[in-house]
């Protein structure tokens, strides 16, 4: 199977992106747009899995992160929505695929996708949104409701941190890792994939602190506010909703996607937390690859 690796030049920045499989197959070809906001490409790399179903699937570092141009002296007016938005859509014309191709965001790529999709853009066929909240606000409710069943004195190292503004000390990092192995990844250890997506954050935690905040539930950055609920019923092509039955991103955080979609189907993962695509690999890429197969062949 061919892989192909390039760069999309995107104003004065590069977008690293690389193709697993034939763009020219036929079918549209799924774009995987990664979290964070601030991970990399390398934790939702199994997505490339689908290739194996005649489908191209387009893996891409967001600018900012990973193989793509770095900016750490950008500060929070720079880092939008509306920045990463119009990368995708550059990327979608550099690749030549404007006239069919699908979508697939996880976590923050899931929110990206969605703020892309209620635009109805040319040539978008199918969509799956990827354990993602619809609003921030339900997101740092729903992540407090999952702390207060951490371990007391769990809660009590992460309370003293964030009040001592001290969430970069190994103390702080150790009681975060509880929460990871309960809600964000329950494959201990974590995947090389994964774990390389982690160790890209520590490297330059630009996007992630400016936009999310030190972690998953500790969320202070410019995103804090950003909700999607109420403007989703503009969405004109399939959705396919995943999450999991012990996700960060709860059943409370997806369900405005599943009211507001008007074509929406949602299939949560018994045996996953935030990455079905790793804790149960084969049985999500059986989901979306059906799905695509079904819905944009």
């Amino acid at each position: 199977m061919s892989i192909v690796e390039g760069f999309a030049p995107y104003g004065g920045y590069r977008t690293w992106y690389r193709v697993t499989g034939d763009l020219a197959s036929g079918k549209p070809p799924l774009i995987v747009a990664h979290g964070g906001p601030g991970c990399t490409h390398d934790y939702v790399d199994s997505f490339k899995d689908i290739a194996a179903t005649g489908r191209a699937v387009i893996h891409y570092d967001q600018v900012g992160n990973g193989k793509s141009t770095h900016l750490p002296d950008k500060g929070g007016d720079f880092w939008t929505v509306a920045f990463f938005r119009a990368e995708l859509h550059n990327l979608i014309d550099h690749l030549g695929i404007r006239n069919a191709y699908c979508l697939l965001g996880q976590s923050w790529g899931g929110m990206l996708s969605a703020e892309f999709a209620v635009e109805r853009p040319a040539g978008l066929k199918a969509l799956v949104i990827a354990n993602s909240p619809a609003a921030m606000k339900t997101w740092i409710s729903e992540a407090n409701r999952l702390r207060e069943a951490l371990p007391p004195e769990v809660q009590a190292t992460l309370l003293q941190h964030e009040a001592a503004g001290t969430t970069d000390s190994a103390e702080y990092m150790a009681a975060t890792d509880v929460f990871n192995q309960r809600h964000v990844c329950r494959v201990v250890p974590m995947p090389p994939e994964v774990q390389r997506t982690f160790d890209a954050i520590a490297n330059d935690p630009t996007v992630y602190h400016t936009m999310n905040g030190p972690n998953e539930f500790h969320v202070i950055g410019t995103m804090k506010d950003w909700s999607i609920v109420g403007r989703l019923s503009t969405i004109a092509v399939p959705t396919l909703l995943v999450s999991g039955r012990h996700d960060e991103a709860t059943e409370a955080c997806v369900k405005p996607y599943a009211e507001e979609i008007p074509d929406v189907r949602w299939r949560i993962f018994e045996q996953s937390s935030h990455m079905p695509h790793v804790e149960e690999r084969e049985a999500c890429m059986a989901e979306v690859a059906g799905f695509l197969d079904q819905t944009a062949p």
